[in-house]
């Protein structure tokens, strides 16, 4: 199986976390989406869309979308549960991280980062004020519950962590989220975690390439 991805990018990381707390083995294949490698002939007939993270299995069939894959990979493990009404709320948080929260909070940490902030500050408050109400929800998700769904950990705990752990670099004070906290540190203690999430590299910072990079990398 090899993932295509790039390293800078929360949604890719979740999917790098998944197969590690699974210890599953897999060819890694890097996409510089701001050199334009997800818009190449080859890559876009792979993934249409010209985004990352995307799976190839031996087969030749591929995987797109991270919450997918997700869900794919995490089929038949202790991550994705049996019974449809847990599956149904998992379905609904990976809805809600990628409709509320990744926009948001993942997109004022792009910018805030990389600098794409720089001139057009209300419009980034705009993200980052939707990121704090995103995280607010989060919060009460959490309030009195280990997990967001059941008594374990499921896919659905990976994908909110990749961006809610880093949630401070987009602008947001993280100390009013106590069960958030919680949380994280519940993740950050499975056996088999790693977090090899990496800084965005010099070349990415503003002019460099367009803002809806980020879009690149669902």
């Amino acid at each position: 199986m090899k993932l295509y991805d790039y390293p800078a990018s929360a949604n890719c990381f979740k999917v790098r976390l998944l197969l590690a707390l699974l210890d599953r083995p897999y060819e890694r294949v890097p996409v510089d989406i701001f050199a334009g490698e997800s818009s190449t002939a080859a890559y876009l007939a792979k993934n249409p869309a010209g985004r990352t993270p995307l799976v190839e299995l031996p087969s030749g069939e591929t995987v797109a979308e991270s919450n997918a894959i997700l869900l794919y990979l995490g089929e038949g493990t202790r991550f994705v549960p049996e019974g449809l009404e847990e599956r149904a709320r998992v379905w609904a948080w990976l809805f809600f991280e990628q409709n509320l929260f990744e926009p948001n909070v993942g997109t004022a940490r792009f910018w805030r980062l990389t600098g794409r902030d720089a001139g057009r500050h209300e419009e980034w408050e705009s993200r980052r004020l939707a990121g704090i109400g995103a995280l607010e929800a989060l919060e009460r998700g959490l309030t009195g519950r280990e997990w967001l769904v059941g008594d374990a950990p499921t896919v659905a705990d990976i994908a909110l962590y990749a961006y809610a752990h880093v949630a401070h670099e987009a602008g947001i004070e993280m100390a009013p989220y106590g069960s958030v906290a919680g949380w994280l540190a519940r993740v950050q203690a499975e056996p088999g975690f790693v977090n090899d999430l990496v800084s965005y590299p010099a070349g990415a910072r503003a002019g460099s390439a367009s803002g809806s990079v980020h879009d690149r990398a669902s």
